[in-house]
């Protein structure tokens, strides 16, 4: 009996909320990291773009590789002292995220205008890598705690829903925050304050420090706030059970499902096809993340305070599509409203292909299209996710956890390749860069969302659902 659940659950509004709030933290950090970290070391700091390029890609494989083995001892260990094992997850990775993060986007301490950047990348790659562990620490257990706290398809997609409408605020609030500072800084009669530039490494440092600050009380609010039921108690290793974990109650009946183990995921073809979807939105989401602040400085030649206004547009967008998610996936299903995101995310790629010569104005335009498209393949992914573990949250944080390296190692790979195929030999942008950077946000959506269109359409012909016997 103690392998079948059958419990229904459901929370009350305010326990979503104090669920919700748990990755605030996690998204005000990702969104400086994703938005701001390339352009930052480049354009700020004087990083070399293969520099720069390297240490996104040490950052994204930390979580990376993280994320799988955080997954399976999440699932395999108890809490500390009593905590719930989730949470004492997600509490260890916050910790690690507040100690490591100011350092990212701070000059290096201990070097100076003569140290070379080379060194200065081996100063800050273990604090790129004690981050991206917390980062994942309190990603997986976050995800892992959705299947645990509810258990209808409705109940998770208004979850992931919650979870996501707090994901925009926290990039609304980094935003406005940018927007605020850079406007303050660009009333000085300075026509070189209009640009990037050392001037601006007091803005990103302050930056960082607001966010953290804020990303810390709404951290405590998750965990007064969040009730996680307490494990069952599991039996030593080796037992029997542990032998044959697909067990079949003779006083019940066979059951719904099989109770599955870490390793018969790597034997259900859904899980294959739920990853690479999920792989597929989080390059989108964060690639087109990753270069719009570039795309708009070195294409569109914009003023510095357009890195804040149009992603501030998208996520404002992005807020507004969340709040319609739950009607349009009930009515239309998880799969459609997904294939609806990818439409959106096509037409903005289109748009970009087709006005070579985008105006500052046409530009909000586009920003609504992926902010609104992106928005809602990422909730339907995750909601994806959430009905393929369904009541199996055993082992949900291994699966949260695999599919999440998938989308790290691509976007690490793909930053790189990225960086290294720049057509400029110097670090000033060259008229081949204006293209170039077109070029990459036009891929990195519309290619990838014609991926995930094929992807999409395997789940409609074979349905997402566990295969065991």
């Amino acid at each position: 009996m103690e392998q079948s659940v059958s419990t229904r659950r459901s929370l009350p509004v305010f326990r979503r909320i104090c669920f919700a709030v748990g990755h605030f933290l996690n998204d005000l950090c990702a969104s400086l990291w994703f938005t701001y970290l390339l352009i930052y070391y480049q354009s700020v700091l004087g990083f070399h773009r293969t520099y720069a390029g390297v240490l996104l890609f040490i950052g994204q494989i930390a979580d990376g590789v993280c994320t799988p083995i955080i997954g399976y001892e999440s699932d395999r260990t108890p809490g500390f002292l009593g905590y719930g094992k989730r949470k004492t997850w997600h509490l260890l990775g916050t910790v690690c995220v507040l100690v490591s993060f100011p350092f990212i986007f701070n000059p290096c301490l201990a070097c100076n205008a003569n140290t070379p950047q080379w060194a200065q990348l081996i100063y800050y790659s273990p604090i790129v890598i004690v981050f991206q562990f917390g980062w994942a620490a309190t990603q997986i257990s976050h995800l892992s705690l959705i299947p645990e706290l509810v258990s209808s398809e409705q109940a998770k997609v208004e979850l992931t829903a919650y979870r996501y409408a707090f994901t925009v605020v926290a990039n609304i609030t980094v935003y406005a925050l940018a927007w605020l500072l850079f406007r303050f800084q660009t009333k000085s009669p300075d026509p070189s304050m209009t640009s990037l530039s050392q001037m601006d490494i007091p803005l990103f440092r302050n930056l960082a420090l607001i966010v953290l600050g804020i990303g810390a009380f709404f951290s405590l609010i998750f965990h007064v706030g969040t009730r996680e039921s307490a494990p069952a108690k599991e039996e030593a290793p080796g037992s029997e059970r542990e032998k044959e974990p697909l067990v079949i109650s003779p006083f019940l009946g066979p059951p719904s499902q099989p109770v599955l183990l870490w390793k018969h995921w790597l034997t259900e073809p859904s899980f294959y096809q739920v990853a690479f979807l999920y792989m597929c939105t989080r390059l989108i989401v964060n690639m087109s993340q990753n270069y719009i602040s570039v795309y708009l400085t070195y294409s569109l030649f914009l003023p510095k305070d357009f890195i804040a206004i149009i992603p501030l547009v998208m996520y404002v967008s992005g807020f507004v599509c969340s709040l319609v998610m739950k009607p349009v996936s009930k009515l239309v299903g998880i799969s459609m409203t997904y294939f609806i995101g990818l439409l959106l995310v096509l037409g903005f790629a289109s748009w970009l292909l087709v006005d070579r010569h985008m105006a500052s104005e046409r530009i909000y335009g586009a920003a609504v299209l992926l902010g609104t498209g992106s928005a809602t393949i990422l909730v339907m992914s995750l909601s994806m996710t959430a009905n393929l573990i369904g009541e199996q949250t055993q082992s949900g944080a291994f699966v949260y956890g695999l599919m999440s390296l998938t989308d790290k190692v691509a976007n690490g790979v793909g930053i790189i390749i990225i960086q290294s195929l720049r057509p400029c030999s110097t670090e000033a942008c060259c008229p081949d860069c204006v293209w170039f950077y077109r070029d990459v946000m036009v891929i990195v959506t519309g290619g990838v969302a014609v991926a995930a269109t094929v992807g999409l359409l395997t789940v409609l012909i074979w349905p997402i659902k566990i295969r065991q016997n």
